[in-house]
């Protein structure tokens, strides 16, 4: 008995020794499988990257009619609010050799590199706005597009699309054979050139805050992908450039590593700061839509402050007691994002007040909301009127002139006395229908073997002239 139970126990060890060493081999196989799937290392090309990214550095001759081109068709696709446009102008758009490179020279350790990336970068940064500031100053156009108020400010989602994509971006030219397709669309998404653009729409049209924010924009996507392609270049163990003076190469070293830690510590907090920013407006939105109701009233507009923690709601309709007030007060600040955010609803009879306080951007938005809605009820409204007129002529007989209908059938036949026009309403208990019912009266002229055949081709007409597929005709003689 002993013998059998130590046997059933080793039967059991050995079962999971041999499920441990199967979860072991599948652990392993599954991460070959994974690096040799993801592993670039093999493919990279770093001494042709290099040599490809300091050649797109260069910036005269060509590559200054190119950008001075390219500014222009960007500012023109903004000015008219044409995404197309604005899209062909930035696949032109030399801009992003400059910011490759200064990603790349702080990698390696190459201050010459640096220093001409950056020289490069700064001067044509300084043309495009400059060509962009000309363009809006002689344009006649002078109204804020939505294209243009666009690129006013970043989101959260620019930041991503600047890492995301100047991660694709180094990936695609480190690859042996660079990958052409993917830098164009990196050159769209990440879309350099329209902020430029409209720091000069800001500047020529005295519209600082245009001018700053864009400026802001494009800044933020030029520092993430130089920082995306300061990783990748690390990550992939591109060579440091050797000096032959080891001191130099020591403070060379220095010098990147300061610049990197430099970019990353502001863009790492810009980062946190934007999420932070994006998670309260989404949390703000979703509040209002889930929890702001009262019977009687509705939501003019409403907006959200995130540095001031306040989100104002404007309503109409019938006063809101204090009370409910403050059970939507207390369900916001369970909220973990907007613990200490103010609720602060305009409405009542100090309602005239509130909307004479708002500020133009908020009265517009207002007005333009019950105009949507107008406009909606009104097309609704229409599309009512025109069905229930359309149903109603059935009834009345609107649908065409019995008087002309009358007179043409006396004219192709002249045998017929007299018609009548109803509508006669049926039912199968199922459905009710409206047919239209026509009684003829024949006089005698009529030989009794032509009238059934002069009948059939009357009911014909009338299903051809009024476009009917059902009536009824009832002939009398």
């Amino acid at each position: 008995m002993v013998n059998k139970e130590k046997k059933e126990k080793d039967q059991k060890d050995a079962g999971r020794e041999n499920l441990r060493e199967d979860a072991k081999d599948l652990h392993i196989k599954t991460k070959n499988f994974i690096g040799r799937l993801l592993d670039i290392r093999e493919d990279t090309d770093r001494e042709s990257t290099v040599a490809a990214v300091q050649k797109d550095i260069s910036f005269k001759g060509h590559n200054a009619w190119i950008l001075i081109f390219s500014i222009f068709v960007a500012s023109i696709g903004l000015n008219v609010s044409s995404t197309a446009v604005v899209i062909g102008a930035m696949l032109i758009s030399p801009l992003m050799g400059p910011i490759v490179g200064v990603g790349m020279a702080v990698a390696i350790n190459d201050v010459d590199t640096l220093r001409r990336s950056l020289s490069n970068l700064g001067i044509m940064v300084s043309l495009s706005v400059l060509t962009a500031t000309v363009y809006f100053f002689i344009s006649p156009v002078k109204h804020e597009t939505p294209e243009i108020i666009a690129r006013t400010y970043p989101t959260i989602l620019d930041v991503l699309v600047a890492i995301f994509g100047g991660l694709a971006l180094i990936v695609a030219k480190t690859k042996k054979g660079t990958i052409a397709s993917v830098i164009l669309g990196v050159a769209i998404a990440t879309a350099l050139m329209p902020p430029l653009c409209t720091v000069g729409y800001g500047l020529a049209n005295a519209k600082w805050d245009f001018a700053l924010g864009a400026l802001y924009l494009f800044s933020i996507n030029a520092v993430f992908i130089a920082l995306s392609t300061f990783v990748v270049s690390k990550l992939l163990g591109f060579p440091l450039v050797k000096y032959a003076n080891s001191k130099r190469r020591k403070r060379t070293a220095q010098i990147a590593s300061t610049i990197a830690i430099i970019v990353m510590i502001p863009s790492i907090i810009l980062f946190v700061k934007l999420l932070r920013q994006q998670v309260f407006q989404s949390k703000a939105n979703e509040f209002v839509e889930a929890s702001i109701r009262y019977n009687g009233a509705e939501i003019l507009k409403s907006t959200n402050d995130f540095k001031e923690n306040t989100i104002d709601v404007y309503m109409i309709g019938e006063l809101i007691p204090q009370g409910t007030i403050a059970t939507w007060q207390e369900e916001l600040n369970e909220i973990e994002v907007l613990k200490k955010v103010e609720l602060i609803v305009h409405q009542g009879s100090e309602q005239n007040q509130d909307i004479n306080e708002l500020s133009s951007q908020v009265k517009s938005g207002i007005l333009e909301d019950l105009y949507v809605k107008n406009q909606e009820a009104m097309e609704n409204k229409d599309k009512r009127i025109q069905l229930l007129e359309s149903e109603l002529s059935k009834y009345r007989g609107d649908a065409f002139s019995f008087e002309e209908l009358s007179k043409e059938a006396k004219i192709n036949y002249e045998n017929i006395e007299e018609i009548g026009y109803s509508n006669l309403i049926t039912t199968n208990f199922q459905k009710t229908d409206t047919i239209p019912t026509f009684t003829v009266n024949w006089n005698d002229a009529v030989k009794k073997s032509d009238l059934a055949l002069q009948q059939e081709k009357f009911a014909s007409w009338m299903r051809l002239r009024l476009k009917l597929d059902t009536l009824a005709i009832k002939n009398v003689r």
